[in-house]
């Protein structure tokens, strides 16, 4: 499913467990069927009761879920402690080289891989007032490769998170908004919905990457948008692209 019909089908719905089945839906179908997502500095106001924070919505393998919150592994989860340090998307096979772990950090790795969450990707998620999120994907496959599927996995991560701040604001702030975008930073989040980089725009628009990446920017300012992922969704939500198909 690409992510103007990830956005069409959760944009129907007002339901976090939906959307967070849909999105499992979407993740599994690249190999990466455990999801998790949690409110790392702030009392997330919707989320799923049988969870306890800063979890929000879980899908793991019962019994790890279940060791997971008794033993309050997240006070000592790499992933949870390394998220606020970083700003894209890591693989948690990674943390290990990039990090100086303690053994309580790999314990909880190694007994997160024994229990079926192998080779897993971690979104973290940049909101206002300094609040930060992680969306967590993990396959039960040994040979599956978190790389290949980055670019499409932070990207649903991203519309996942925002499609929770939208069922959390009133309709009528939704409809506040009115943003102009000009037509080649239109141009240029369309090609970014599609999963292209800054060069590959620029060589369909027949421009440079700077300008892609100024044009980007300008949509990014006017968004109140984070990363160029998360503007592209926030345009698609209030109609400002669309998708090739239906331009």
């Amino acid at each position: 499913m690409d992510l103007f019909s990830f956005t069409e089908c959760a944009t129907r719905t007002q339901s976090l467990r939906s959307v967070f089945e849909l999105l499992v839906s979407c993740a599994s179908d690249e190999g990466f069927s455990e999801v998790s997502y949690g409110a790392l500095n702030f009392a997330e106001p919707l989320r799923l009761p049988e969870y306890p924070p800063p979890a929000v919505v879980v899908k793991w393998p019962p019994a790890w879920c279940e060791r997971y919150f008794a033993r309050e592994y997240h006070k000592i989860d790499p992933v949870v402690r390394r998220t606020p340090m970083v700003a894209r998307p890591f693989l948690w096979d990674q943390l290990g080289e990039q990090y100086q772990l303690q053994p309580d950090e790999r314990r909880v790795l190694n007994e997160a891989r024994e229990a079926g969450l192998k080779h897993g990707m971690s979104v973290p998620l940049f909101g206002p007032l300094g609040r930060i999120s992680v969306l967590s994907f993990a396959s039960r496959f040994d040979d599956a490769d978190p790389q290949q599927s980055k670019g499409h996995l932070n990207a649903l991560a991203w519309h996942f998170h925002t499609a929770c701040v939208e069922i959390i604001r009133p309709a009528e702030d939704n409809c506040i908004k009115r943003v102009a975008l000009s037509e080649r930073e239109q141009d240029c989040l369309r090609w970014v919905a599609g999963g292209k980089s800054s060069w590959e725009i620029g060589k369909i628009l027949q421009i440079s990457e700077n300008t892609v990446n100024f044009h980007l920017k300008n949509a990014m300012r006017k968004l109140d948008a984070t990363s160029r992922v998360q503007a592209a969704i926030v345009a698609i939500r209030l109609n400002l692209i669309f998708d090739f198909h239906v331009a």
